[in-house]
């Protein structure tokens, strides 16, 4: 008979591991890939091609605008690998495994390295990680991912189970019928963890923006091409071409974009969040809406025992424990109720809540289980019966329907009020039959559990008010505990908890009530799902944080799910963000980080935006009139580089706190066309004056460099808003490279500039770039949107952000 790695190795020579296409792209030819991706673009096309037509003419220097090419690669390709390889080693730490019986153990093995006839067990929010069959137990699973619907559905011995669906409640045994290509789950895994940018506004805008520029680039440049013919000879019109083309290309636009969604993802994972989906960077900026849990949050979701809460007469009986009968029917003290929860807590069907009073109770011998029934978030109760003892139940107050004839509930609702959580325990003779509770319960006990109110949790919720961001807390405790746990960190609506048992039914009324309210207890998972959905119906952008299986339902369709790296593999896997450490304090740095990432690019793009407007007017006018192009390729390269490139990189990874609104192609180019239009009036104006007064060609560019350096220097200096001394030292530096390229002996010869231009042309250009920056603001100010000046709250997220 093989041993269990035999019959590994030979599964693996027959293709029979779950190795999916997924984990084959996280292998070495990955990364050629990520070098092919990023060469192979069509900005680099269009630089190469425009390259090669300057390289005709002898003039080297012209070429200069390659090294952006050059460095488009380099860098977006070191950045993506990286990035790739951060998040993949966090990955691998959070990686779900599967308990598999081998060899007489139980031992835990990647998911990966599953055989066709393991032997795995399944608990509750494991999940299904191969196609299988039930072997023993019974469970109950979310098979939401293969039918669509959110209701659990059962399963026990015989029965199939599907890969990449999840346990809600129960435990099984299960053998592996098909793992690798064969399994369901493969496709799905695939195709949800490929690393990509779709679906950001941000990639669709600037992807929109660069067609739109090649189309007008490409039906330009053979017009363009004719008229410098007419007027110079063809090695200085084809300079004069390239310069215009090049003028047209946002260059470092997508290099930016990319870069910066990449530098966000490194610098979350050094304060421990993985980010699954890049897009979700994007969406940090735009969440108004935070939608958490109270455990794992709020609290530190560690469950300790508190006590027992017993009617005096048990109380009393405590320290007579010959009064206890092991038959159904006599008195129950509290040893007996011990005893019965330290039997539940034993069993694999124990959930963590069990688990923690299981751990503070001795196990007795004479407890034999003959039925139960698993937890789930529906019931919110779990029990078993055991022979000769009769029937034990615990769970909710408000679902456990029992006798109360020691009036335990009051004792039980005064506990919870003071926000301690609390589950009843109730015992009965009739055998539990499926999930309804049997009729001849009677309340026994209550059981106080303690949660601890993280150290961190006020300064969080006191940050997302600051920041617009509105806090509601969704559990499924009960409403008045819930309230108490809320009212203690500060959180405004605390007084009034919503018992999520009396959900309307009418939509307005449950929009109504959503929009009002902040506190929630006793919510179900369902009920956490229409609550996104209706905060989603009233316009807001939504984030939810969970770690429980019960929060699955809202994760996946809240606009950015959140979730602990201590939760269930379920929670984990539909999440976007997931916080390994399980830091509530991290999220007003995530938040700020995708905020900061979003408001920056949207600056950073007006930058290019300008260039490429004023760049498109002066080609089109000067090939109009039949005039020589005033720039050569050298020169807006030596703008772009100082003026936009590298400031504009730095600027992309400043701190703001902005939240990012829908809209950005719109607002870019609100700005960048009027003031566009007022730059390239001012450079055409100049250049006509330089005409007229039959200046030398060289005095004529240089006089035109000079109100080009001018009006993009003042829109950096706008783009750079709100100022920072950091940020004046940049833009300062800048002005300061530009004066050295002027004065520099050699490199003014290089980029051809004239360091002694006329006195008077110098004059001429000064003034007509001062009024153009004047009536750029004005025409800035005409068509910015309201709130545009808006940069409140900016200081508490550079706080946020300043450490990396």
């Amino acid at each position: 008979m093989l041993d269990a790695a035999q019959q590994t190795r030979r599964s693996t020579a027959k293709g029979g591991t779950d190795r999916s296409q997924a984990a084959d792209a996280s292998s070495g030819t990955s990364f050629r890939r990520i070098l092919a991706r990023n060469t192979f673009t069509w900005l680099n096309l269009i630089l190469g091609i425009l390259g090669v037509a300057t390289l005709s003419t002898g003039e080297l220097p012209d070429a200069g605008f390659l090294l952006i090419a050059i460095i488009n690669t380099v860098v977006g390709a070191v950045q993506e690998v990286r990035a790739k390889t951060t998040l993949e080693s966090l990955r691998i730490l959070s990686e779900p495994r599967a308990r598999v019986r081998r060899d007489g153990d139980v031992v835990e093995v990647k998911i990966e390295d599953l055989v066709v006839g393991d032997v795995v067990e399944l608990r509750v929010g494991d999940q299904v990680a191969a196609d299988g069959v039930v072997e023993s137990g019974e469970a109950e699973l979310d098979e939401s991912v293969v039918t669509g619907e959110s209701e659990p559905t059962p399963k026990a011995a015989g029965d199939p189970l599907v890969s990449g669906t999840w346990l809600v409640a129960g435990a099984v045994t299960a053998q592996v019928t098909a793992v690798g290509a064969d399994s369901y789950a493969n496709r799905l895994v695939a195709e949800a963890q490929r690393f990509s940018l779709t679906g950001s506004e941000l990639v669709t805008s600037v992807n929109r923006i660069l067609k739109v520029l090649l189309v007008l680039l490409a039906l330009s440049a053979p017009l363009i091409l004719w008229r410098q013919l007419q007027v110079e000879p063809w090695r200085a019109a084809m300079q004069g071409t390239t310069a215009a083309l090049v003028g047209m290309v946002p260059e470092g636009l997508v290099l930016l974009t990319t870069m910066a969604f990449f530098v966000a993802a490194v610098r979350l994972s050094q304060r421990r969040v993985l980010v699954q989906q890049l897009p979700a960077v994007e969406t940090l900026a735009r969440v108004d809406q935070l939608c958490t849990d109270k455990t794992g949050t709020i609290t530190e979701g560690q469950i300790t025992w508190g006590d027992l809460i017993l009617p005096d007469s048990a109380s009393q009986d405590a320290a007579s424990p010959e009064t206890a009968s092991p038959e159904v029917g006599g008195r129950v003290d509290r040893q007996e109720i011990e005893a019965a929860l330290a039997a539940l807590g034993s069993s694999q069907e124990a959930n963590a809540t069990l688990a923690a009073i299981s751990a503070a109770v001795e196990p007795r011998p004479g407890w034999e289980v003959t039925a139960t029934v698993a937890f789930n978030s529906a019931r919110k109760w779990s029990g078993a019966t055991f022979s000769r003892r009769g029937t034990w139940i615990i769970g909710a107050p408000e679902m456990v329907n029992a006798a109360d004839p020691d009036e335990l509930r009051p004792m039980i609702a005064g506990v919870a009020a003071e926000g301690r959580r609390v589950l009843v325990v109730a015992h009965g003779r009739e055998t539990l039959s499926g999930d309804a509770l049997p009729t001849d319960l009677r309340l026994v006990a209550g059981v106080e559990l303690r949660e601890q109110i993280r150290p961190d949790a006020r300064d969080t919720l006191d940050y997302f008010d600051a920041q617009g961001v509105t806090v509601r807390v969704v559990s499924g405790d009960s409403a008045p505990t819930v309230g108490a746990v809320a009212g203690e960190v500060g959180l405004p609506g605390a007084d009034h908890p919503i018992d999520a048992r009396f959900w309307p039914e009418d939509e307005a009324a449950v929009d109504t009530m959503v929009k009002s309210n902040t506190v929630f207890g006793r919510v179900r998972p369902e009920q956490k799902r229409l609550m996104v959905e209706s905060l989603r119906r009233q316009g807001h952008v939504i984030a939810m944080t969970g770690d429980g299986v019960n929060d699955t339902l809202a994760l996946k369709e809240a606009d950015l799910g959140i979730a602990m790296g201590s939760g269930s593999p379920v929670a984990r896997g539909v999440a976007e963000l997931v916080l390994l450490d399980d830091q509530f304090e991290v999220l007003p740095y995530v938040v700020a980080q995708g905020r900061q990432v979003l408001h920056n690019i949207e600056n950073a793009a007006s930058l290019f935006l300008f260039k490429n407007v004023y760049s498109i007017i002066v080609a089109v006018v000067v090939a109009a009139v039949g005039w020589p192009y005033p720039f050569l390729p050298r020169h807006l390269t030596m703008i772009s580089a100082f003026g936009i490139g590298i400031p504009g990189f730095f600027l992309a990874l400043g701190p703001s706190a902005e939240r990012f609104r829908p809209g950005f192609l719109r607002r870019s180019l609100r700005f960048a066309i009027p003031t566009g239009i007022v730059a390239s009036v001012a450079i055409f104006l100049t250049y006509a004056i330089a005409r007229a007064e039959s200046v030398d060609p060289v005095h004529a560019r240089t006089a035109v460099i000079i109100v080009t350096i001018i009006v993009t220097l003042w829109v950096l200096g706008r783009a750079a808003k709100p100022w920072r001394a950091w940020k004046v030292g940049l833009v300062t530096l800048m002005a300061l490279f530009y004066v050295a390229s002027f004065l520099t002996p050699g490199v003014n010869t290089f980029l051809n500039l004239e360091h002694h231009p006329s006195p008077l042309l110098a004059l001429e250009a000064v003034a007509f770039g001062l009024v153009a920056c004047v009536l750029m603001w004005l025409a800035a100010r005409l068509f910015e949107d309201e709130g545009e000046h808006d940069r409140g709250h900016n200081r508490a997220s550079e706080r946020i952000t300043s450490s990396d």
